[in-house]
């Protein structure tokens, strides 16, 4: 008798974590960043959120190549990052995301600066191919070795708009109907 209920548990342990595994692969909404989303056959996770400091020294690195004329925060915005790191586990390269904003709770929306990418490492290519089994951020390149190891997406947000919880960011992938949202931890 023993053995048959040892086998019961087991057997309900299997089928709860298959259903587990299900769910995450289907996961497009994400109360918190750190979560993973599963969107189109590629994992995104949001590795951090906050404001820059354009004043502060690691700061500054991540806004070189700001298109010339962007203006610096004045005293009612300020530049906020998003890091993210995608995954593909396929053998297929596949497009990542080419859409990318943040909504407030009043109906305002933001998106991304296009920094320049050929010179500024840290930024994320939006709607770049992510390779068969591949990263992006690299491992092997500086945003994927840096604190946040992830790569950057900049906006540029009202004060007000931190007020205005919680900040969404939303996202679609490769231009499909198909996109995840974040809740941003601010």
């Amino acid at each position: 008798m023993p053995r048959l209920v040892v086998l019961a548990v087991a057997v309900l342990a299997l089928a709860a974590g298959g259903c587990g595994d299900s769910e995450s692969q289907t996961r497009t909404v994400a109360d918190t960043e750190g979560l993973y989303l599963n969107i189109s056959g590629l994992s995104y996770q949001i590795q951090m959120s906050r404001y820059l400091n354009p004043n502060d020294v690691e700061d500054s690195e991540y806004l070189i190549g700001l298109p010339k004329g962007t203006a610096p925060p004045g005293g009612d915005d300020i530049f906020f990052g998003v890091w993210v790191r995608i995954q593909n586990f396929s053998d297929q390269p596949r497009p990542s995301a080419n859409s990318w904003e943040i909504h407030d709770t009043q109906d305002n929306v933001y998106r991304p600066i296009p920094i320049d990418t050929n010179i500024n490492p840290f930024v994320l290519k939006v709607g770049a191919e992510v390779p068969g089994n591949g990263l992006i951020p690299n491992p092997s390149s500086a945003p994927g070795q840096g604190p946040t190891q992830g790569a950057l997406l900049l906006f540029k947000v009202t004060i007000d708009s931190l007020q205005n919880r919680p900040l969404e960011l939303h996202f679609s992938n490769g231009g499909q109907n198909r996109g995840g949202s974040y809740d941003l931890d601010v």
